[in-house]
């Protein structure tokens, strides 16, 4: 039976009580407005995104046109969010709503319960996958040493820059439909950001070309799309819940796979304690560093943007790896 990687774990939240009493309100994008702001009712075309990879596609493509606000703060864990009466009440307002269903429970929920004209759901605009623990490479025959992995379908698209690109192409013409009057600047920043998407896909196929090892361990599976797009193997410690504790025999596993396929990093991520991460590594005599599912933006991201935190992720890669 198939079921959704959300519906598998509900993550604690991971920000102080004071970040929690912000979350209450929408996050607004758009360097032109203010924090007061509204999800709805502006003179644009006013898109509620669910969270960071779908506010960036918004307003990449809808440009000076939309007005795009987010229901997840920066530095919240996405998957905790829980929406207040007054975002439901906004996401009403709005002229569309951006999300990927099963990954935010209560944003399924509220859009559900909505009847807007426009609601994008980027899960429908590319194919997903399940993934277990590991994927990509010799993932298979583990599968069939080991018996099943956990899996579900891994909601994780954006950080392939191809199926990224397929849910930008959906998008744009979703906003192209819902707003014909400026049809033909979301057509131009829809092609914009392919070919730049393409440029990024580009990138990773030649940084990763030639490396010393194929496989990378990180704390949960986030990257299994782009181990699978760039011919490598993701072994994640935790699988789905990247806050479970690994058993014993996990643990040894990953340290025999380690020394055996050359391993030399164990990657954990911005938003999620970094301790089981720094624990296994010390004691498997492995290096640690953070590898960003980009599921927000903060301080502590490599980078100002989508673009910027993926090029510093293939460049984690390519150290990690032996990138020749």
């Amino acid at each position: 039976m198939k079921m959704t990687v959300m519906n598998v774990v509900r993550r604690r939240l991971l920000i102080p009580a004071a970040a929690t009493a912000a979350a209450l309100g929408l996050t607004t994008l758009t360097a032109c407005s203010s924090d007061s702001v509204a999800a709805g009712n502006t003179d644009k075309f006013d898109v509620v995104a669910s969270f960071y990879p779908m506010a960036f596609l918004a307003e990449q493509i809808g440009g000076k046109h939309v007005n795009v606000t987010s229901l997840t703060e920066p530095g919240q864990e996405p998957h905790d969010l829980e929406i207040s009466a007054k975002q439901t009440a906004a996401l009403q307002e709005s002229d569309a709503v951006l999300y990927l269903k099963g990954l935010q429970p209560s944003v399924d929920e509220a859009v559900a319960q909505s009847d807007l004209k426009t609601e994008i759901d980027a899960a429908t605009l590319t194919s997903m996958e399940e993934h277990g623990t590991e994927v990509g490479g010799h993932a298979a025959e583990h599968d069939d040493e080991h018996g099943e992995e956990e899996s579900g379908k891994d909601p994780h698209i954006w950080l392939d820059p191809v199926k990224y690109a397929e849910v930008a192409k959906g998008v744009g013409a979703a906003f192209e439909k819902a707003d014909p009057d400026h049809a033909d600047t979301y057509k131009t920043n829809t092609e914009a950001l392919v070919e730049k998407l393409g440029a990024l896909n580009d990138q990773f196929v030649n940084g990763l070309k030639n490396t010393g090892t194929k496989v990378f361990i990180t704390t949960h599976a986030a990257f299994g799309y782009l181990a699978e797009r760039y011919g490598l193997t993701e072994e994640a410690i935790s699988g789905l819940d990247p806050e479970s504790e690994p058993s014993a025999a996990r643990v040894k596993e990953l340290e025999k796979m380690a020394k055996a396929d050359g391993v030399t990093t164990v990657f954990y991520e911005t938003l999620v304690s970094d301790k089981t991460a720094k624990t296994i590594a010390a004691d498997a005599n492995l290096r640690t560093d953070v590898l960003d599912p980009i599921e927000g933006i903060t301080e502590k991201s490599r980078g100002k943007d989508y673009f910027s935190v993926q090029e510093a992720n293939l460049e984690a890669l390519r150290t990690a790896l032996g990138a020749k």
